[in-house]
């Protein structure tokens, strides 16, 4: 667990609490150093693959997690280090990009539910149904009151993923604009990066104001069955491990179990 005094509710985003994200720290370090928070880190993915392949066997509940985070802010790597943890076989990672025509063709969390884990496994989003009231809303693609219904929409069908059996936990990788500079100026500098550079990414930087009111609207779908947590991120380890420990924490709440066999094993001889 984390050090003694350190609450992992002090990432989350109550209910109805009002998010102004310039006081939530992006550089925290949790009181650890690297080593120690690295350390922890290879103990709690342990932990996470036990839970998982309980969660697996059990085939009654589901966990739903969604990532969301500005360019450069460490999706894919949380997914590499803290979701490579998991058994592949329990795992469905979706990606959710620029609606196809068939998608556009539908009401916006038609492409999204189809993708929410069925029971015993983990679903991941790597962006989610979330982008519909964020680049859309800065990009003015939809009007305010279009972003309001929908954020309510996303209200009731989380409800409903949790009414299922699917428990949700959604997180925020909360990086600094420093920290985004230095990252995409690292992808220019090295040659075998080029290839994660998008020159688009320089113009949804300059959008920064504008993405910051359209997260703190979003982070107020927070709620006790599906919390949002803002993920310091500026240290890639201590991400990482806050969100191994959330999720750890999430998984024992769960408590899933082996199934009851219908033998008795200590009367079965194999020959």
């Amino acid at each position: 667990m984390l050090p003694s005094g350190m609450n992992l509710d002090s990432y989350r985003v109550m209910p109805g609490q009002s998010v102004q994200l310039a006081d939530w720290n992006t550089n925290d370090d949790g009181g650890l150093g690297k080593k120690e928070g690295v350390g922890r880190l290879a103990d709690l993915g342990e932990r996470l693959a036990t839970l998982q392949e309980r969660l697996y066997a059990e085939n009654k509940q589901a966990l739903l997690i969604v990532l969301q985070a500005r360019d450069a802010g460490g999706k894919d790597g949380t997914v590499k280090t803290v979701i490579g943890a998991f058994n592949p076989n329990g795992v469905r990672i979706s990606n959710f990009k620029v609606p196809t025509e068939e998608e556009r063709a539908h009401d916006f969390l038609w492409r999204i539910h189809a993708q929410a884990p069925r029971t015993g496994m983990v679903g991941v989003f790597n962006r989610s149904h979330y982008e519909d009231v964020l680049v859309t809303r800065v990009h003015r693609l939809i009007d305010e009151e279009t972003a309001r219904r929908r954020l309510e929409h996303i209200h009731a069908f989380e409800a409903l993923l949790s009414d299922a059996g699917t428990r949700i936990v959604k997180f925020y990788l909360h990086i600094s604009p420093e920290e985004q500079k230095g990252r995409l100026q690292a992808r220019l500098d090295n040659p075998a990066k080029h290839w994660k550079f998008n020159v688009g990414d320089l113009e949804e930087r300059a959008l920064w104001p504008e993405y910051t009111s359209a997260y703190e609207a979003a982070l107020t779908t927070s709620t006790t069955q599906a919390p949002w947590f803002v993920i310091p991120a500026d240290r890639k380890w201590f991400r990482n491990l806050l969100v191994s420990e959330i999720l750890v924490k999430t998984l024992e709440e769960m408590n899933p179990q082996f199934p009851q066999t219908s033998f008795d094993a200590g009367t079965i001889h194999i020959e």
